[in-house]
């Protein structure tokens, strides 16, 4: 990665983040726990993928519908994360295998 990728990359991330501060309060606590939680267990290439920018366009979307933000997901915010992850290896899946001996062993 060069030096002009890690510009645009931060770029790309400061536009991001002015897209979420434009968002009504209660949509930009939810994108944060959202955010906390998918760094957290999310899938592996969240990095490189598009999934944030997503869920920002899903809120846009919410917020000139006029709907509530739990309206959009639900109550649970783990559940949704969950959901959009579904299929994909994520870093839960990562650290359950390095404590259960890797990938195809059976627990003990």
């Amino acid at each position: 990665m060069g030096i002009q990728d890690i510009i645009q990359g931060k770029k790309q991330w400061r536009a991001h983040m002015a897209r979420v501060q434009a968002l009504p309060p209660d949509y930009q606590i939810v994108y944060k726990e959202m955010q906390r939680y998918l760094f957290k267990v999310g899938p592996v290439d969240l990095p490189d993928g598009h999934l944030l920018s997503g869920i920002v366009d899903f809120f846009e979307e919410g917020v000139a519908a006029g709907k509530g933000v739990l309206e959009l997901i639900g109550n649970d915010v783990a559940a949704f994360c969950d959901d959009l992850v579904k299929g994909s290896r994520t870093n839960a899946d990562i650290y359950q295998e390095s404590i259960s001996g890797g990938p195809g062993t059976a627990e003990k």
